[in-house]
């Protein structure tokens, strides 16, 4: 069937009014049994130790007091922390950091300025003493949510894997997390204070909304030593070391391929779409890479290096990039045309590093370096194939929230005010690679090997891996089995499988081909094979310009070329709208169904993401598979006169349905696919991420009017949907839809499949979009939420019956209401 061109309904979305008509149903705060007055009298003891420690303080000199205290809060095992309870910001009482013990207790840092213990010793004093007109005690919650008080120790602010690292002498790189909730710029402060103690502050640096992080080396008595650490100190996390890429073995010299090749290759334009490396540089001179490749597009995080490959891996990714595998490129017959272009910027000068980076800082730096130098660029894909170890479990990084905040355009001054340049990003990131000890074990170690940072960030595409590499013809390897069965999980990718906190988003967001690996026929060893790698480019010391290369780079660099090629089809769309396309596109293989128990949805998604994207479904619709693409913005929150937040906007899509033919082709089967794609702007300070102190800026949901929907029965029933996805029940009927509400949502692209008569279906065109909360709204004094967000929704009706045209009518009523489409 003939390539339709994608269908683009302008003026579809009907403003409304988003009212959340009812109180929230939290219920009652779960607090361990309590026996009030020991109890009271317990917390007022260990209140009494702080109070010593603060008279101490005061026999210091001025110059040498702190400005507060930092103490520890911690919960009973199995119960929380009234967290909101905790904080209050107009007595400059601040939460700095949260977490869970492996003892499952909540330990909460809270700076408490001086002279402002008060707060505490008020509440609990009239929880000792009065009650409320119910005949509760005064502050229940709160009180009785705390199980003791502490002065807090460098040990408290630990928020990273394992132990905290306590050797007095050894030298360690850490990120300092810092808060910055005033105009004054803590990181020069931390500088100042640091270099006090000799210790060793890296350059760069990373802000985002009340946290900075910077990058120290220093020893456990160093950080100890710094004057008044605590007065600005919010989270304490090692530095990152990044994970090693495996180099497959060497081809030999083929320059006439290369060269019968070339006479068959058009390149694309200079402004065409471009593919953006961030890795070990690339060699230019390759060439199949350089008349794809300007000059003046190949350039250095740090200026004075030279911006060549000398490790060979960004070469090999730019030939992925540019190419896909070569194998296929290698045998076409007729003219090839090229349709995008390549960029590079080098991130480390020989090898993958071993030291220590704030990779968030000098990533970003990398974006601003090729941003400066080719500034005409417009669509523009970041390939970032570098990962570092997999201990985040999901939580954010520096490196993973920096990401965030480039793809959403958005950076902040050194006082910590806000910027946004609307220069939205699309960044695609590798989910890691399986150690290869572990991939004799396949599938079940993937399945226990979580995603790599930076991949949990939610702006970015994260790429898995997938293969349908299985023929092994090479002689010398007869014999030799591949490792996955074709359409199954690629032998190297990672998963969020074993993630324990599945709130956070479904990564992988799609797989690629990375290659297949074999087992030998008698040992049982695991080894790369050819046959089952991705050809690609290399220029080897002996003349050698092709090499094998896989695992998830090859994925990520295969993901970055399909999404350059889907932008230069339609070079006007936003970024969002890329992402959403390309996962719009993706389909889980039989394989992939198999391999994960069919029944357990939430494992397809973890293991494989929305699946194997297809270019011909993202770039053209057919005649009995329409697609619907839609780019629009809405305000999420206000601020009202009274001065209280509340929810503002919800979009009403009334879609240039085929009714009529739907209903024509009553109870035939026919199905419809939902994608929303949104940007997020990140707050990564680890504070709980419960009501307040919310990663996420915003959410937005979609929601679709049913059969049985009168018009005001759908907006009734969406203005009662979660204004949280984790405290509401979910009122959303998720009949016949493929993974429901409480799995597509999270992160901040979400996708589904109705399925179902077509009759049922034509009455179903009108698609919700509203928004759930997010830091925008709860956190009113970074004064955004009043902000608009942007969003991108793809909807697309197909049927197999190929002798259906549902294309033809939904183009003619767009033709009606937009006569210039």
């Amino acid at each position: 069937m003939a390539d339709l061109p994608h269908l683009f309904p302008r003026g579809t979305a009907q403003r409304e009014d988003y009212k959340f008509p009812y109180k929230p149903r939290f219920g009652t705060f779960p607090t361990p049994p309590r026996d009030r007055r020991p109890h009271a009298t317990q917390l007022a003891d260990d209140i009494g130790e702080v109070v010593k420690a603060e008279e101490a303080v005061l026999a210091l000199p001025d110059d040498q007091k702190p400005k507060g205290r930092v103490i520890e809060f911690l919960s009973e095992p199995d119960f929380p922390l009234k967290l909101e309870s905790l904080d209050y910001r107009p007595s400059g009482i601040e939460i700095r950091a949260v977490k869970v013990d492996n003892d499952k207790r909540m330990r909460a840092a809270v700076f408490v300025p001086d002279g402002k213990l008060t707060h505490f010793i008020g509440r609990l004093e009239k929880y000792a003493t009065q009650n409320t007109k119910s005949g509760s005690p005064k502050n229940q919650a709160l009180i009785e949510s705390i199980s003791r008080i502490r002065i807090a120790t460098l040990e408290t602010f630990w928020n990273d894997a394992g132990v905290l690292p306590t050797d007095l002498e050894s030298e360690l790189w850490w990120e300092i997390w810092l808060s910055q909730t005033g105009p004054e710029d803590v990181v020069s402060d931390f500088r100042q204070r640091a270099s006090q103690s000799g210790v060793v502050v890296a350059d760069a640096e990373i802000r985002f909304p009340e946290r900075c992080v910077v990058l120290v080396r220093a020893s456990f008595r160093q950080l100890s030593s710094i004057k008044n650490l605590f007065d600005v100190l919010a989270e304490l996390r090692l530095g990152k070391l990044l994970a090693g890429e495996v180099l497959a073995l060497p081809p030999s010299d083929q320059a006439d391929i290369v060269d019968d090749a070339l006479s068959q290759i058009e390149f694309a334009t200079p402004s065409a779409p471009t593919v953006c490396h961030l890795d070990t540089g690339v060699n230019r001179s390759h060439p199949l890479l350089r008349d794809a490749l300007a000059e003046s597009n190949t350039i250095s995080v740090d200026p004075s290096w030279n911006s060549a490959d000398r490790h060979g891996h960004g070469t090999e990714m730019a030939g992925i990039a540019l190419y896909g595998c070569l194998t296929s490129i290698l045998k076409h017959s007729g003219i090839l045309t090229l349709e995008h272009n390549l960029e590079s910027v080098k991130m480390f000068r020989h090898s993958y590093s071993t030291e220590e980076e704030l990779w968030g800082a000098l990533t970003a730096q990398a974006v601003s370096r090729i941003e400066i130098a080719n500034p005409d660029q417009i669509q523009r894909v970041y390939c970032l194939t570098l990962a570092a170890s997999a201990r985040d479990e999901g939580f954010p990084s520096s490196w993973s929230a920096s990401i965030d905040q480039l793809a959403a355009g958005v950076f902040y001054d050194d006082d910590g005010s806000f910027h946004g340049d609307d220069s939205r990003r699309l960044i695609v990131a590798s989910a890691g690679n399986l150690p290869l000890a572990g991939r004799s074990q396949y599938p079940d170690r993937n399945l226990v090997s979580g995603i790599e940072d930076p991949g949990q960030s939610w702006n970015a595409l994260t790429i898995g891996g997938m293969t349908d590499l299985h023929s092994i013809i090479t002689d010398d390897i007869a014999g030799w089995q591949p490792l996955a069965r074709p359409g199954g999980l690629s032998p190297a990718s990672r998963t969020s499988v074993s993630w324990d906190d599945k709130s956070w988003p479904v990564k992988p967001d799609v797989v690629f081909e990375a290659g297949n690996m074999a087992r030998h026929p008698e040992s049982g060893d695991v080894d790369f094979v050819d046959d089952l790698s991705l050809l690609t480019t290399r220029i080897s010391p002996d003349g050698a310009l092709f090499t094998t290369t896989g695992d998830t780079s090859g994925a990520t660099a295969m993901a970055a070329r399909f999404m350059a090629r889907l932008w230069s089809r339609y070079p006007n769309l936003r970024p969002e709208t890329i992402r959403a396309l390309t996962v719009h596109s993706a389909r889980h293989s039989p394989e992939m169904l198999r391999m994960t128990c069919e029944g357990n949805r939430e494992a397809i998604l973890r293991c494989f993401g929305w699946g194997a994207p297809n270019f011909a479904k993202a770039s053209a619709s057919t005649l009995n598979a329409a697609t619907m693409v839609i780019e629009s913005q809405l305000q999420p929150f206000q601020i009202r006169e009274d001065k209280t937040d509340a929810t503002k906007d919800m979009h009403l899509h009334h879609l240039p349905w085929p009714k009529d033919v739907l209903l024509s082709l009553g109870d035939t089967q026919v199905a419809m696919r939902i994608t929303l794609s949104y940007f997020v702007e990140p707050s990564p300070g680890r504070v709980g991420w419960k009501r307040k102190h919310r990663y996420q800026s915003h959410g937005l949901r979609f929601d679709v009017k049913r059969p049985t929907d009168n018009d005001a029965e759908f907006l009734r029933r969406i203005t009662a949907a979660s204004d949280n996805d984790e405290e509401y029940p979910s009122e959303s009927d998720d009949r016949d839809w493929r993974w429901g509400r409480q799995l597509r949502c999270k992160g901040s692209i979400h996708c589904d499949v109705w399925s179902g008569i077509a009759a049922d279906l034509a009455a179903s065109g009108v698609i919700a979009v509203y928004p759930v909360t997010g830091w925008w709204r709860e956190r009113k004094h970074l004064g955004q939420t009043n902000r608009i967000a942007k969003y991108s929704m793809v909807v697309s009706i197909e049927t197999e019956r190929t002798d259906v045209d549902l294309y033809t009518p939904i183009e003619q009523a767009i033709a009606i209401t937009n006569p210039s489409t």
